[in-house]
């Protein structure tokens, strides 16, 4: 027997089986670290736990008993610096192996890990370290990004905010050399007792997510957080122990927890990690699929429409047993046309960063092109019209968690420091996604979209604010409006609407100008690929722009 049947069920029969009798044994202390990783290093100490290479031809292969050692000499060093349960630590550190070991290492110190792309620039850095209230930020020997690290906590100091800077695979001046810290580590971790040991309820993990009418909000989980991810792993990926799993995504992105950690560890899958540049080249990923045998693969349908752009005769593909899509909608070209090449149906599942996957094509239920599937149990998704009432076949309403029953493991905690925002989600007896949809006879679920502004493109969420914000700094900029345009690769592309200044008039040259602004103040991936000058943006009678009337007239176009 596994690990995954100390926390569940696993026999089903069939779908109906699954819904009605799935459930999670949540123990009263549950540690990831402890529970999952050390107990398959007891079970089975040479069973392998992650195989990471990266674009230069370096290659290296860790057991679940390596990760243990690893992590528990990191959360010894850190310790013996004073990190304790309570602090707060950010890792910039894209795919590089030491995050599969720092993570775990933070969990047993009950350090709260907050993961963030290496593609946020100083105003995005210092917003993020000084709401997370962040003690050391981690990142790579990277130029720009240290640049970008550096500017931000020089600029937190005036605030008499002070952050520590740690850095992995390399060395850097001011920087504490994060590898060298876990290599003088004590193996014999004592695990924390009493007020220092992580308990269920405390905060393991943070995700900043972007929002229309904000700046990014905090999503906390606490540490049975990981459960949740059984449902993804297990009932949606359909991975055994036997698999070697490829999801595409950085370690900033609340993907990697959904795809590249919890639930995989706990099925007692093998991850595989693809550690390239900042540009992804599709035929590279396939040679690496090939390669190293990926048995179970994961990708944004950004992804997928790249790689069935190349020649897939080219590569041997025959180790993929099973396919997986989630972040946007999967267009049924692509769906065709995967299967055509591998033979194999690709799965979509959704969920937020604020849960595991809710709605899923599992191994019990058929693809049916446009739609994301079926509702899983624990999370019991339901769909609720604008009287609170649960929808009627054929009826759209929001996706919705209910809390009747308390929290479910899995589900996000809190948005941090922002009342606001918890108040709009949990109310009515709800955890409320924000997200649209409605129910077919057979009971699939088909997905309209937000019912907010944020932009999904190429698998990053781009919240309007962030946008607007960057251009409004802009001395051209008099007013901005940003909405997403349909986008046949990426899915949807950010298109700004802009109000020019007096003194200034529409030109090329003027866009691309504003197009590097935006590069320059913030993350390059939020950049308008489309910019239109209008004379007036439209609005409501109390002066809020109205997207969705330039969202209607683009679509008209």
């Amino acid at each position: 027997m596994g690990i995954i049947e100390r926390f569940c069920r696993t026999d089903f029969d069939s779908y109906e089986d699954f819904y009605k009798n799935f459930t999670i044994n949540v123990p009263k202390t549950f540690n990831f670290s402890y529970d999952v990783i050390d107990a398959w290093t007891e079970l089975e100490p040479d069973k392998r736990a992650l195989v990471w290479c990266n674009d230069q031809g370096d290659e290296r292969t860790f057991t679940f008993s390596e990760i243990s050692a690893l992590s528990k000499k990191a959360a010894s060093a850190f310790r013996s610096r004073g990190f304790k349960k309570g602090d707060t630590v950010m890792l910039m550190i894209k795919r590089r192996w030491e995050f599969w070991v720092l993570v775990p290492a933070f969990c047993r110190l009950g350090v709260t890990v907050i993961p963030a792309t290496y593609m946020l620039t100083t105003k995005d850095i210092a917003y993020r370290a000084e709401l997370a209230n962040i003690r050391m930020l981690i990142t790579v020997p990277d130029d720009s990004v240290c640049g970008y690290v550096d500017e931000a906590i020089a600029k937190l100091q005036t605030k008499g905010i002070t952050v520590e800077r740690g850095i992995v695979g390399g060395t850097r001046a001011g920087y504490t050399d994060v590898g060298a810290l876990i290599d003088a580590g004590d193996e014999n971790f004592i695990r924390p007792t009493g007020e220092l040991a992580p308990c269920n309820e405390d905060i393991m993990l943070g995700y900043f997510t972007s929002g229309t009418s904000g700046m990014p909000s905090l999503v906390v989980h606490d540490y049975v957080y990981p459960l949740g991810h059984i449902l993804t792993a297990k009932f949606w990926q359909d991975l055994q122990e036997t698999d070697l799993h490829l999801t595409v995504a950085d370690t900033g992105w609340a993907k990697c927890s959904w795809g590249k950690l919890y639930g995989q560890w706990i099925c007692g899958a093998a991850l595989f990690v693809y550690d390239y540049g900042s540009r992804f080249h599709p035929t590279d990923l396939l040679r690496v699929v090939q390669q190293y045998h990926v048995t179970s693969f994961c990708a944004p349908p950004t992804t997928y429409r790249f790689l069935i752009k190349e020649d897939l005769s080219q590569f041997r593909l025959d180790s993929l047993r099973v396919s997986h899509t989630a972040g946007e909608p999967l267009n049924p070209e692509v769906f065709n046309r995967w299967k055509e090449f591998t033979g194999l149906e690709i799965h979509e599942g959704f969920g937020q960063t604020e849960t595991p996957v809710l709605i899923a094509t599992t191994k019990w239920t058929t693809p049916c092109s446009g739609s994301t599937g079926m509702p899983l149990p624990w999370m019991n998704t339901t769909l609720i019209d604008e009287n609170g009432e649960e929808c009627e076949v054929g009826v759209e309403g929001e996706i919705c968690i209910p809390l009747k029953n308390g929290r479910p493991a899995g589900l996000v905690c809190e948005y941090r420091s922002n009342p606001e925002k918890n108040a709009a989600a949990f109310r009515d007896g709800y955890y409320h996604t924000g997200d649209m949809a409605w129910r077919d006879e057979q009971g699939y679920i088909w997905f309209i979209g937000r019912n907010d502004d944020v932009i999904k493109s190429s698998g990053y969420r781009i919240g309007p604010f962030e946008v607007e914000s960057a251009l409004m700094e802009h001395p051209a900029v008099l007013e901005t409006a940003i909405t997403a345009v349909p986008d046949p690769k990426r899915g949807q592309v950010v298109k700004a609407t802009i109000v020019l200044t007096r003194g200034y008039k529409p030109s090329d040259e003027l866009v691309r100008e504003l197009q590097d602004h935006v590069k320059r103040v913030t993350a390059p991936y939020k950049y308008p690929r489309i910019v239109e000058f209008v004379d007036e943006l439209p609005k409501t009678t109390s002066g809020k722009i109205r997207r969705v009337d330039i969202r209607r007239r683009d679509a008209e176009k």
